[in-house]
């Protein structure tokens, strides 16, 4: 696919501000939650929120983090033995043992499923040497995302100084690892069988989420719990196109909160069609024409609550010109969505028909030149 450069065009006017203070209305549901939000998987708008800025201890729910980074870093089929020490964790664990060898894969599946600390720990110093090196590594992604309130020091979500996200952060960090089809592939498993061993052999992993067989159309993400966090859990839920995410934080009524909270949800939000009226060009080089004209392929869908149309806006990406010659349908640039300063959708954008490469007319000949070129 063709790179485009960026060219920002605003057609709703956009306020990137984040509410801090808690969302609810008429029938919201009560929960037992310390921290909890729901927000739009689309566009990261809070649906509902209770303490959602409040930075808190999130246990295993960190391993979205940790899972995301092995999952963008590649080679994910490549074997290798997985670090004899860093296996050596307390808790929940895949089961790993001195000598194993291991994927980027299985470790991933071993981390959303089980939510193996051991996993959690050899994927850490596979990737970054050693556990603080891979720390700084979570921090500066969370800062790409925009995760304002967290601070990672352990792979796992074992207590560390320090360690802990805001319900809201957490949200748009699984938002953010639900863009990555393999990620949203394993954490949509309620088993999955690996292999791994000495020699590797194939054996199942159990999820440890069981909202995905208690409510319809629950497809992840990650539970939580250690002492000091309590009870947390991540999930996802699509109905009729429309995706949430729900977050709760020292929670010990989690599966029913989500539930409930899901309920509410999708009472409140719409999937809404944004009709794109604006008309689009770029530069054409090498033709008759100046201009070609764009056509987006489709009006994109929203997932979003009524009323809030005032905050999207649209960023055109196209190259600074085109060079002729250019079919009809041929992709040109690309139209994102954004709400509040975040992407919501990408809608290509394509030339609305074919713009022929400019010909120079031949010069007509004069009779003398003719006569000379005879007698040549």
């Amino acid at each position: 696919m063709k790179k485009f450069a960026v060219i920002i065009l605003t057609v709703f006017l956009a306020v990137n501000v984040i509410n801090s203070t808690d969302v609810k209305a008429a029938g919201n549901p009560e929960i037992s939650a310390k921290s909890a939000v729901l927000i739009s998987a689309d566009t990261g708008e809070m649906i509902y929120s209770l303490n959602a800025g409040e930075k808190l201890p999130m246990a295993s729910t960190t391993k979205i983090m940790t899972t995301l980074l092995c999952l963008e870093s590649g080679n994910l089929d490549e074997e290798f033995v997985v670090d004899s020490e860093a296996i050596k964790v307390e808790g929940s664990s895949m089961g790993l043992v001195e000598g194993d060898i291991v994927t980027k894969y299985a470790l991933c599946c071993g981390m959303l499923l089980p939510s193996g600390n051991d996993a959690a720990n050899a994927t850490a110093v596979k990737l970054a040497g050693s556990l603080e090196a891979f720390a700084v590594m979570m921090n500066e992604r969370a800062e790409e995302i925009g995760m304002s309130k967290s601070y990672f020091v352990t792979p796992s979500g074992l207590e560390g100084k320090g360690h802990g996200a805001s319900a809201y952060d957490m949200a748009i960090l699984a938002r953010e690892a639900l863009k990555n089809e393999t990620f949203r592939e394993i954490c949509s498993k309620q088993s999955i069988q690996v292999k791994f061993g000495n020699p590797p052999y194939e054996r199942w992993l159990k999820n440890t989420n069981k909202l995905l067989s208690m409510y319809e159309g629950v497809f992840g993400v990650k539970t939580g719990f250690t002492d000091e966090a309590g009870r947390c859990l991540v999930s996802a839920c699509e109905r009729d196109g429309r995706e949430l995410i729900c977050v709760t934080l020292n929670d010990r009524n989690d599966w029913n909160d989500h539930i409930a909270l899901y309920d509410y949800g999708f009472s409140q939000v719409k999937l809404c069609e944004y009709e794109i009226s604006d008309e689009f060009y770029v530069k054409l080089a090498g033709s008759t024409d100046e201009m070609v004209k764009l056509i987006p392929a489709e009006n994109p869908e929203v997932c979003t609550m009524d009323g809030n149309r005032e905050f999207f806006r649209c960023r055109l990406k196209t190259s600074p010109f085109v060079y002729a010659p250019v079919s009809d349908g041929e992709q040109c640039g690309e139209l994102v969505l954004m709400y509040k300063g975040r992407e919501v959708k990408t809608i290509p954008l394509y030339a609305d028909k074919d713009y022929s490469i400019y010909r120079k007319p031949e010069q007509k000949k004069s009779i003398l030149t003719k006569i000379k070129n005879v007698f040549r």
